[in-house]
């Protein structure tokens, strides 16, 4: 796994979005999106910041490859899940990471129609109630 794959599986694995790293790392969007396409030499120093945004050591970040088992902390309002994932291919994550993403979308339209359907029902209800 090169490095720039390494980046942008830990960024993903971390939540952030191409725009909040570069943020992190006071750089341009498009200038970020360029070393995790390869296209952008890193050098010890922005890829030791890049380390730091990603709240990681630099060793962890080395050592790291597409094989490895890691235990990921994922923190809800009321309770902690540790899971552990073992890791194919960044390519694997990113598709699991995406297709996630849509399900929260749609369920998230879910619920708003849920919402629209209950204003709805109180609405009808309430001209039940008035007199005739």
């Amino acid at each position: 796994m090169h490095l720039h794959e390494k980046v942008s599986l830990m960024r993903t694995l971390k939540g952030l979005t191409q725009e909040e790293m570069a943020e992190k790392l006071n750089m341009s969007t498009t200038g970020y999106a360029k070393i995790e396409r390869g296209e952008t030499q890193l050098k010890i120093p922005r890829l030791e910041k890049i380390v730091a945004a990603l709240e990681m050591e630099l060793k962890d970040f080395l050592s790291f490859d597409e094989k490895m088992v890691f235990n990921a902390s994922f923190h809800h309002v009321e309770s902690c899940q540790n899971q552990t994932y073992y890791v194919n291919s960044a390519r694997e994550i990113v598709h699991e990471l995406e297709t996630s993403r849509l399900v929260i979308e749609q369920k998230d339209r879910e619920i708003e129609l849920l919402k629209e359907q209950i204003s709805q029902l109180k609405q009808i209800i309430e001209l039940m109630r008035k007199p005739a």
